[in-house]
Formats: C-alpha cells, sequence, structure tokens
C-alpha cells in the first residue's frame, strides 16, 4: 500500500541531525531514529486525540532512514459492521485502499493525516535526542568511573549544602558524601574552586542519572597519593603493606621493599621529606608517620608504635570459641615514653593496632616491674608455706 508523504523539508533535517549526533557522539543511530518514532507517536496522541488517546491503538510513526520522510498510521481491524471508529475499518473501505484480497479479521494500515506534523516531528526529535544524549553521556560515565573505583581524580568543588559536596570532575559532577568529608580539620573546608584530589570509591543512581562518589577520607586514598608521589612505589620495588588512618589528623603507612638496595622509609619519605610533606600538603597537613613493615609481629608493632621507644614486646594469637583469629601484644615502653606510646587522647596505639591488626595493651616498665616482683614474692611465699608443712 502506497504511503502518503508529508513535510519533507523538516523530516531531512532531523535525519541530518540524528546522523551527525549519532557519528560525533558515539551515539546508536537507529536507537535514536525509534525514540523519535515514538516521540511522534506520543505527541500525536497528546496534541490530536485529547481524552481518547487511551482507547486508540497501535498507532504507530515511521521516518524512511534515507529521505527522511515521515509516515504517521494505525493499524485498525477489518470488520463487518463498524462499532469502534477509531480501531475498526469496514471490508468495503478496506478494499477501497488498494488491497482486494483483504478478509474480515485482517488489520490494514490507514495513513494519519495530521496537521502541523513538521512542528510535532521537531519537538520529538528534539527530545528524543536530548534524552539519548543523556542516557549515552551517562552510560559512559557509568562505565569509565566503574572501572576507576580506588583510583584517585582530581577536581573543582563546585557547591557545598549542609549533606554534600558537589564536585566537576570533567564530563561528570560528582558528590562527596558526608561519610566522605574530613569533618576534623580546620584546613579542610571545600570552598568553591577549591581543586582538591579525591579517590573515587563508587557510582550510583541519583535522580536518573549515574553519579561518581568520592571520598577524602579512605585510608585508600593516602596510599594511592603515595604512589603518585614514589617512584619505587609505582615500580613495585617498595610496596604499601598497610594504612591506618584518622582522616584530617593522622595516619601511619607501613611500607616494605623488595630491592635490598632500596631504603622503603626513605624512599617514601624522600630528600628533606620532600615527598611525604607533598603528601601531606594534599591532605591539608595531615600528619603522616611511615613505619618499616616487619614480618615479626614483635618487631612490627615496635615500629608501629613510634615515635615511642619500645622495651618488649609478647605477642600471642589464638583462636576463639567462633573460630575467630586473635591476636594480642603487651607491650612494655619506659616510663618516660608511656604517654608517648598511647599519644594524645589513646590515638598513637589506636593507629598501630589498626596498622598491625593486634590489640595492643601499653605498659610502663617500672609497673611491669613492680608484678614481676610480686608474682615471685607470692611463688616462694606458697613454695616456703608447703616446705614448712
Amino acid at each position: 500500500m502506497a504511503r502518503k508523504k508529508q513535510n519533507e523539508e523538516p523530516k531531512e533535517t532531523i535525519v541530518d541531525l540524528v546522523r551527525l549526533l549519532a557519528d560525533e557522539r558515539d551515539i546508536d543511530e537507529e536507537d535514536v531514529f525509534r525514540a523519535i518514532e515514538n516521540g511522534i507517536v506520543a505527541a500525536y496522541k497528546r496534541e490530536f486525540c485529547g481524552n481518547k488517546q487511551d482507547i486508540i491503538r497501535n498507532v504507530n510513526a515511521e521516518i524512511d532512514r534515507d529521505s527522511g520522510e515521515i509516515y504517521v498510521y494505525k493499524l485498525v481491524e477489518v470488520v463487518d459492521e463498524v462499532v469502534d471508529d477509531l480501531n475498526e475499518i469496514s471490508l468495503e473501505e478496506a478494499k477501497a485502499l488498494g488491497d482486494d484480497e483483504v478478509e474480515i479479521g485482517d488489520e490494514v494500515e490507514v495513513s494519519i493525516e495530521v496537521e502541523d506534523l513538521g512542528r510535532l516531528a521537531a519537538g520529538a526529535a528534539k527530545n528524543a535526542i536530548n534524552q539519548k544524549l543523556r542516557d549515552a553521556e551517562s552510560a559512559k560515565i557509568e562505565n569509565e568511573f566503574s572501572g576507576k573505583i580506588n583510583e584517585i581524580t582530581s577536581g573543582t568543588i563546585v557547591r557545598k549544602d549542609s549533606r554534600n559536596v558537589y564536585v566537576n570532575i570533567g564530563r561528570a559532577e560528582a558528590i562527596v558524601k558526608r561519610e566522605g568529608q574530613v569533618k576534623n580539620n580546620r584546613n579542610e573546608n571545600y570552598d568553591q574552586e577549591q581543586i582538591m584530589k579525591f579517590l573515587v570509591t563508587g557510582v550510583e543512581e541519583a535522580n536518573g542519572r549515574p553519579s561518581v562518589i568520592l571520598s577524602r577520607t579512605s585510608p585508600e586514598l593516602v596510599k594511592k597519593l603515595f604512589e603518585l608521589e614514589v617512584p619505587e612505589i609505582k615500580s613495585g620495588d617498595v610496596i604499601i603493606k598497610s594504612v591506618a588512618r584518622e582522616p584530617g589528623s593522622r595516619s601511619k603507612v607501613a611500607v616494605y621493599s623488595r630491592d635490598p638496595d632500596i631504603d622503603a622509609k626513605g624512599a617514601c619519605v624522600g630528600q628533606r621529606g620532600q615527598r611525604v610533606q607533598q603528601i601531606m600538603a594534599e591532605l591539608n597537613e595531615e600528619k603522616i608517620d611511615i613505619v618499616d613493615w616487619n614480618e615479626d609481629p614483635a618487631l612490627f608493632i615496635s615500629e608501629a608504635l613510634q615515635p615511642a621507644k619500645v622495651v618488649r614486646v609478647d605477642t600471642e594469637i589464638s583462636t576463639n570459641e567462633a573460630g575467630d583469629v586473635e591476636k594480642h601484644a603487651k607491650v612494655i615502653v619506659p616510663d618516660q615514653q608511656f604517654s608517648l606510646a598511647i599519644g594524645k587522647s589513646g590515638q598513637n596505639v589506636r593507629l598501630a593496632a589498626r596498622l598491625t591488626g593486634f590489640k595492643i595493651d601499653i605498659r610502663n616498665e617500672s609497673d611491669e616491674s613492680n608484678e614481676a616482683s610480686q608474682e615471685i614474692i607470692s611463688e616462694f611465699t606458697v613454695v616456703e608455706g608447703n616446705t614448712e608443712e
């Protein structure tokens, strides 16, 4: 059956625009054409069918992929007696459309004459193309940043509200949620236009679009900053074994050298402390302690408690009734080092425990000596008493 062509000029413009955008934005051309066709149908029903749009079935639109001509039609059922003139057609009318072999029960296409089809088509095309561009951009953002989880990205602060900080990271706007914001550092203000480095922690759907989730509090951010700043870490000669962090205040980083000729701690500190100072500056002067990792737990714990000096470390590893491994360490320090080992508000021992994975009990040397003396006296008294008996 021949289809009537309408408003040729605007249709060609639609095709040209679709092909241009599909090529520039790497969008599936056919997806855009189908979206425009669906938009034309929706616009036709909305503007010309009024309250009858829900009962009109099988309205379709087609765009000729070569010429750009648009054909709007509906499928109607051939019946002996028309009851529903919106969705039915008599056998006589159906044959008059040019198909002499049509029978009762068949469906035939009936062209729909649409006033101002060019305007409808242009509006539908604009909406469909905009939506496809948004969808394509969203897909690109999700694909790109889903592969960058736990990587560093730089961004510019756009704005902040009571919960989130919004960051421009190029093609996408990202969010730093409350848990990803450093709150106890007076230098970390997230001022508008401020440029900062962030850790990408995920991609989430928000208002129909993907949002890249960033963090300034993750211990992984410290690790990645060292990878950027220290060539020996990037090459794999120096390994970061663990990081313990209280964001905005202090971090402890345990490092190990796979090359006996490379001093792991020295490589991370850098000449005159330049490398670690660069990282501290990026973290708004958060303090960073770099310690040597050791496979011997006692030596590692001694290192982790720096700057305090340690006299002795006794470790115990056991399994509880639930089958969980429990690691305990009793650490003896000189009396004058006790406060330093504990740290302000317990921070030093707390970070050392996280860094090593041990529960750490710190005791000063004099108390431990007195306790040992009391145990010896007690044992001696018991033995002496048994002898008298």
